[in-house]
């Protein structure tokens, strides 16, 4: 199977392609490999994936090339036939989204603009796309389910996550085009990304620095391990969306359609105090912090919690990490990477 991976060069971008490159699937990377955060670390994991395609023999190449560039995308498609599209390239970071909401606009809207195009034109034949559990905004109803309206953002990046899964609908309506929208639920693992809470607090720790703990520590979220939101992305994509016999025009489900249209939350299932989360880090780097206790920043949400009954229900799986094994993961990777 041939499948392009959009955002290879990102932290969950390179674990797909390198899941599929392992399993033996032909894998096109693209990414623009911007300075959001450090390059480096995106082209050491782009040199992994390189690395991996020789070792196995395997069919994989890369294209730096920017999403928002109609031309770069269409003459990637034109050079390929895809069976599958995973699309992971985004601009990331809920806070960003306050300062740069133009590049959130050329990255989300624009690009995925042409990513749809570019399917529709092409017979790609499942496109899987990264959304948010950020789109749930102000709702409270817990925990969150793809069945529950989710029409109230509270930051820019997640109007455009949710304008997303809204752009997909059409595309699944008016041409057939099957896609899976996935609600991601607070990813972290090795390979992170350094804007992330994990990577920010492990290296402020090892550092003797304080940290910066919003909301006194006391709202939850739905901590996912990199490993399990890998699998619910690959086996989304395995199993391309399908209409809905039974959706009802009259009372409709935001989770399905009568269109060939998916949407999927990917959580642990599991919330954990932000404190507990720290605790957990604590234990594995045998190191303290010192903890600067701050109020909830504007644009967060208090807690995340993931329904995932329907991703079990078409897939098979459920995420199952816990908090402790994947934070001890992270700190292995951290201390082998950096050599601290």
């Amino acid at each position: 199977m041939k499948v392009l991976v959009t955002g290879a060069a990102g932290f969950i971008g390179y674990h797909v392609a390198r899941r599929l490159i392992e399993r033996g699937d032909s894998v096109v990377g693209f990414d623009i490999v911007n300075d959001y955060y450090d390059p480096a670390l995106k082209k050491a994991r782009l040199a992994q994936l390189d690395e991996l395609g020789r070792t196995q023999g395997a069919q994989y190449r890369f294209i730096r090339a920017d999403l928002a560039d109609r031309v770069a995308v269409e003459a990637a498609f034109a050079g390929e036939k895809f069976d599958r599209v995973i699309h992971l390239a985004a601009q990331a970071g809920v806070r960003y989204s306050l300062e740069d909401p133009h590049s959130y606009a050329q990255s989300n809207l624009v690009g995925f603009t042409n990513i749809l195009e570019a399917c529709r034109h092409n017979g790609v034949g499942q496109l899987t796309y990264a959304s948010t559990s950020s789109v749930y905004g102000a709702n409270t109803k817990m925990p969150f389910s793809e069945h529950d309206g989710a029409n109230h953002p509270l930051q820019f990046y997640a109007a455009t996550k949710r304008a997303n899964e809204l752009m997909a609908h059409s595309y699944s309506h008016l041409f057939a085009l099957p896609t899976t929208g996935l609600r991601f639920f607070t990813v972290y693992g090795p390979w992170g990304r350094p804007d992330m809470a994990l990577f920010k607090f492990t290296r402020a720790i090892l550092a003797g620095e304080p940290i910066d703990v919003f909301n006194h520590g006391n709202h939850t979220r739905d901590f996912t391990y990199i490993d399990d939101i890998v699998e619910g992305v690959i086996r989304a994509s395995d199993t391309p969306a399908s209409p809905d016999p039974d959706w009802d025009a009259a009372a409709p489900d935001p989770a399905r359609s009568n269109a060939p249209f998916r949407i999927f939350n990917i959580g642990n299932s599991d919330p954990v105090k932000l404190a507990d989360y720290i605790d957990a880090l604590e234990e594995a780097l045998g190191k303290k912090a010192v903890r600067n206790l701050l109020p909830l920043q504007p644009g967060d949400v208090p807690d995340t919690f993931s329904d995932t009954t329907e991703l079990t229900a078409a897939t098979g799986y459920r995420p199952s990490t816990s908090v402790r094994e994947g934070v001890a993961r992270f700190v292995a990777w951290y201390r082998a990477h950096y050599g601290e």
